[in-house]
């Protein structure tokens, strides 16, 4: 039985109100809360480790998975390890998430590393929510991994977002993309207060005909910390695009590294990025039509992370 204070949880990093339909599995306070298997999409409990297996069939098509995570637990460090086997020409949607609500004195942390094996012509949508909550003096710390392997053909779009009230996190993505296999990825991160956020993205681009975008925009309020290091590395006949732009306010700080390496002649990539303030104009247009300053800076955020 899910609390008001789970529900909250859920609907803040996974868009649920209740029990989702279709595939799920609910991990709440280090434990399963809840879990439903369809025909073609089975989950299983890891034996060696905290975890699931997901198994997607090949050709299974309009079907979703919901994995999401809730931690209310002061004190609580969860570790948990999932592996993704997505079967050729499927196309299916992932949602997952995290969300910690910490009241007391002592850190809550969540580390979740995802591994996906995507098969030949598959297709993946994969949606990662992350919030935290809580009048707490502890830290909300969430530190995901994700690592996907791209057999030829095979797309995956990833929609990464840090919603807010997350103290730390240390973000690592890993991607390695064979012949024709396509890869988007969009980033959105908030950071206020003191908050640290680093971010390390790293795709590999092994195969000729691959591609990757990769779209970052965050921004940094109060005295938060903003760290981005982008690898994109090109081994063949393949496209390469990130894009990473950030709002920086008040005292804080953001720094963007880019790599990128090309090993192969017909290797074409570019790296973009921009910080910068909140425009001027921008703010006075909105309040010139009512908006209080409050307001005005609350619209264009929402607008430059949507």
């Amino acid at each position: 039985m899910l609390s008001t204070l789970d529900k909250i949880l859920l609907e803040q990093v996974a868009g649920l109100h209740d029990v989702p339909q279709g595939a799920y599995n609910i991990r709440r306070n280090g434990e399963a809360a809840g879990r439903r298997t369809t025909a073609n999409i089975d989950i299983v409990s890891k034996t060696d480790r905290a975890g699931i297996d997901i198994i997607v069939k090949p050709h299974t098509r309009g079907e979703s998975v919901h994995i999401p995570v809730i931690v209310s637990a002061e004190g609580l460090h969860d570790v948990v390890y999932n592996t993704f086997e997505i079967g050729e020409n499927a196309d299916v949607l992932i949602v997952a998430g995290c969300g910690i609500h910490n009241s007391g004195s002592r850190k809550t942390e969540h580390d979740g590393i995802h591994e996906f094996f995507i098969r030949c012509g598959a297709h993946v949508r994969y949606v990662e929510k992350h919030y935290g909550q809580g009048d707490g003096t502890g830290d909300k710390v969430l530190n995901p991994k994700t690592i996907l392997h791209l057999e030829p053909g095979a797309v995956a779009e990833l929609e990464l977002v840090q919603i807010r009230g997350v103290d730390s996190t240390r973000r690592d993505t890993e991607v390695a993309l064979d012949d024709g296999a396509k890869l988007v990825v969009t980033e959105r991160l908030l950071t206020d207060g003191v908050q640290e956020a680093y971010s390390n993205i790293c795709i590999d681009m092994q195969g000729g005909g691959a591609s990757a975008q990769i779209i970052s925009r965050s921004v940094a309020r109060g005295q938060s910390r903003q760290d981005f290091a982008f690898d994109l590395i090109g081994r063949g006949a393949c496209r390469g695009h990130i894009q990473c732009d950030a709002i920086i306010m008040d005292q804080a700080t953001v720094i963007s590294t880019p790599r990128i390496s090309a090993h192969h002649a017909d290797a074409q990539l570019i790296h973009e990025a921009a910080i910068g303030r909140l425009e001027t104009q921008q703010l006075l247009k909105l309040q010139s039509i009512g908006l209080t300053p409050q307001q005005a800076e609350e619209t264009i955020l929402q607008g430059f992370l949507r």
